[in-house]
């Protein structure tokens, strides 16, 4: 774990939508999950810029709005999970191919450094059906939308088991592709400790 993530919290999420829903666009449904996090008193330490970026899986789908969050909280990685996943449902979120359309997705990216599940470098899972809990993330050593926003939070942060920093993965992956980010969103999404955000 670098001395930031001591220093200023100890989770990494990732929260990301492209469709609308009960709570608004897609900024404004991350903007108001932020906001129901910090109502289960989760402390959000850091919140990135939000981000435009292409989806992966369906080209023919919206693009997305992304962000990192930072946390802290003494919940346990399962707790935390359960709490994001019941907050994904608030927004309408609900059953779907993978990779689809998203009212929002929340993903711990990080938790405290720890390892789960992986082995000689590589996440230890069946890609199909359900799968553990797997930390760091599985994937998001090879996402642009996690990467970016990742660095606007925690610049010093390394994957815990490749040992590269998020600024080396980011300049290791082609500029186009699935996944890269079109733009950084210009409005002010979300203001930790305010328990609310607003739409951009």
């Amino acid at each position: 774990m670098t001395s930031q993530l001591r220093a200023r919290g100890k989770i990494l999420v990732g929260l990301g939508a492209n469709c609308p829903g009960p709570w608004g666009t897609s900024s404004g449904a991350i903007a108001q999950a932020l906001g129901e996090v910090e109502r289960a008193h989760i402390t959000v330490v850091a919140v990135s810029p939000f981000y435009e970026t292409e989806a992966v899986g369906n080209a023919r789908q919206p693009a997305y709005v992304n962000a990192v969050a930072l946390l802290d909280t003494p919940l346990s990685p399962e707790s935390l999970l359960r709490v994001l996943k019941r907050i994904e449902r608030r927004s309408g979120r609900r059953g779907g191919r993978p990779w689809g359309p998203r009212t929002l997705d929340i993903d711990i990216i990080d938790y405290d450094g720890l390892v789960r599940h992986w082995r000689g470098g590589r996440p230890d899972f069946k890609r199909a059906g359900a799968r553990p809990l797997v930390l760091p993330h599985p994937l998001a050593h090879e996402r642009p939308f996690v990467l970016r926003p990742l660095l606007d939070v925690a610049p010093n942060w390394r994957h815990p088991v490749l040992q590269r920093s998020a600024a080396e993965l980011l300049q290791a992956m082609p500029r186009a592709g699935p996944g890269r980010v079109v733009k950084r969103l210009q409005s002010e999404n979300f203001k930790p400790g305010t328990g609310a955000g607003r739409s951009s």
